[in-house]
């Protein structure tokens, strides 16, 4: 009878086990489905059977995770995948960096923390560079990131102000003939950018910041004519911004301020055939030094499982309909 490969693991707590598969071992399911073997946990030790290669594999994921649990990191079924992935690339120990580092804390006590090695890179550019573009699909933190830093910059008085701005393509940008006041008019376009705010910094906040002038959120449209020095700005959507729109707002910023241009290349709502100016501007400026360009994919998408599927879903979709004749 041909043995079956088996690793075992030394469990340091019921904590630390606690942690990375749950109550009653729910998320055991995942490495289990993902590596083609079976757990079973009696107490102090994980028995993991399976082929030889992916028994070898879980015991490399569970032991880091554990580690890092041990080390009061946030492990959940998201860290969790990602570390399969990084086992699979023999690059386990990157997930030190993500896991133990925290970007912000939100006004509820929640730290932030990038939870992919692309999230890591962009954090490292936005931190480095005076202009940043991310580029990648939903879900994968582009705003949400620059967000968090903007309100630490804040916070540690490096900035005066946060400048919040996307185009209003759905409005064709001429808003004057929508009923109410600026804020009225905009506020669907940028309700995105006034959720993730809410979240970092608390409704109250948010309102004291607003009220002396320390917080902006406008229209692209509306960024014509000014100089922002002193300030982190942010251009959301960036993808529904023309050639020019592109243009006018790279010459907007000042001394003292940090730029960030996020945007999705594959999801652009301008009319056909009419260039996009994120695409343009990666192609002008990327061969600058001081400038950086992020690209993140798919497995950097973490809102929900069921999103990093569905991005890559279509994804496959997509590649194959352009194969055909």
């Amino acid at each position: 009878m041909t043995a079956i490969p088996m690793q075992r693991v030394a469990l340091t707590s019921m904590d630390a086990y606690l942690a990375l598969f749950g109550a009653n071992g729910r998320n055991q399911g995942i490495l289990e489905n993902e590596l083609g073997v079976s757990l079973h946990a009696r107490g102090s030790e994980l028995t993991i059977t399976g082929d030889e290669k992916g028994a070898l594999l879980a015991a490399r994921v569970v032991e880091k995770l554990t580690d890092l649990a041990d080390r009061k990191a946030f492990i959940d079924r998201s860290t969790l995948r990602y570390a399969i992935s990084l086992a699979r690339e023999d690059n386990l120990e990157a997930l030190d960096d993500l896991a133990l580092e925290v970007v912000a804390i939100t006004h509820r006590g929640r730290p932030v923390r990038c939870r992919t090695l692309g999230q890591y890179a962009y954090v490292k550019a936005i931190r480095s560079h005076e202009l940043t573009f991310a580029v990648g699909p939903a879900g994968t933190g582009k705003t949400y990131l620059a967000m968090a830093l903007a309100v630490v910059a804040l916070r540690n008085k490096e900035i005066e102000r946060i400048v919040l701005t996307r185009p209003a393509v759905e409005a064709g940008e001429k808003l004057g003939f929508l009923p109410g006041d600026l804020s009225q008019k905009v506020d669907p376009y940028l309700r995105p950018l006034y959720d993730a705010l809410y979240d970092m910094m608390g409704a109250e906040s948010y309102q004291r910041l607003q009220e002396r002038g320390a917080l902006e959120i406008a229209p692209l449209a509306y960024m014509r004519g000014r100089t922002l020095s002193d300030s982190f700005i942010i251009l959301d959507e960036a993808q529904n911004t023309t050639p020019e729109q592109m243009k006018m707002f790279l010459t907007r910023f000042g001394a003292g301020s940090r730029v960030v241009v996020t945007g999705d290349a594959t999801q652009t709502d301008l009319p056909p055939g009419k260039q996009s100016g994120l695409l343009q501007a990666l192609e002008v400026l990327g061969g600058l030094p001081d400038i950086a360009i992020v690209r993140l994919d798919q497995r950097d998408v973490v809102r929900h499982d069921l999103v990093q599927a569905i991005v890559g879903a279509y994804a496959a979709y997509e590649s194959q309909k352009g194969e055909k004749p």
